[in-house]
C-alpha cells in the first residue's frame, strides 16, 4: 500500500511515553509524538501522522528520515543557527564585567573602548560597547561619586 511507513522504531511505547512526559521543548515533543503515533499504530502512514500533528507531510517525512539516519538523538537534535561571531568574545565580556564591578570602574564608554583595545586587543565601536554594557550586562561605566560634605542627611532621606 502506498504511503505506509516502513520504519522500525526501536524504542518501546513505554519509553516513548516517558520521554514525552519529560520533554519540555515543544518542537522535540512534537517529534516524539510522531514516533509514539507510529509505534502505537494510531497513525499507519506519514500522511495520517502529519494530519494528527497538524504538520505538512514533507515535514513529517523529513523527521522520519532523520530518525532513520541517526535514531532518536539525530531526530531530537536541533541545529543551531550560524550567524556572525560576536565582536567582543565571551572571555572578553567576562573580563569587562569583572572590571565594571571593581572599585575603579570606568568614567565613560569611550574609556571602555580604549581599555578593550589596550588590554585585550579588541577593537570595538562605541555603539557596540554601549549596547554590550548597558543592555546585555545591565551595568554602567560610571563609578560612584563622592558625596558632598555639604549635603544634609535629612535632605537625602526625602
Amino acid at each position: 500500500m502506498a504511503g505506509v511507513c516502513k520504519i522500525e522504531i526501536t524504542e518501546t511505547e513505554a519509553e516513548l511515553k516517558k520521554l514525552l512526559n519529560q520533554e519540555k521543548i515543544g518542537s522535540r515533543k512534537e517529534r516524539l509524538q510522531l514516533l509514539y503515533l507510529l509505534k502505537t499504530k494510531k497513525a499507519k502512514t506519514a500522511v495520517e501522522a502529519a494530519e494528527l500533528l497538524g504538520r505538512n507531510r514533507v515535514t513529517v517525512q523529513d523527521w522520519l528520515g532523520k530518525y532513520r539516519q541517526g535514531g532518536l538523538e539525530k531526530l531530537l537534535n536541533k541545529k543551531t543557527g550560524g550567524g556572525r561571531p560576536r565582536k567582543i568574545p565571551q572571555w572578553a565580556e567576562k573580563a569587562l564585567e569583572k572590571r565594571l564591578h571593581s572599585p575603579q570602574g570606568f568614567n565613560s564608554y569611550g574609556e571602555i573602548c580604549q581599555w578593550l583595545a589596550e588590554n585585550l586587543g579588541i577593537v570595538a565601536n562605541y555603539k557596540t560597547v554601549h549596547q554590550l554594557v548597558h543592555y546585555r550586562l545591565k551595568a554602567s561605566p560610571k563609578i560612584a561619586r563622592p558625596k558632598s560634605r555639604e549635603q544634609s542627611e535629612s535632605r537625602l532621606d526625602n
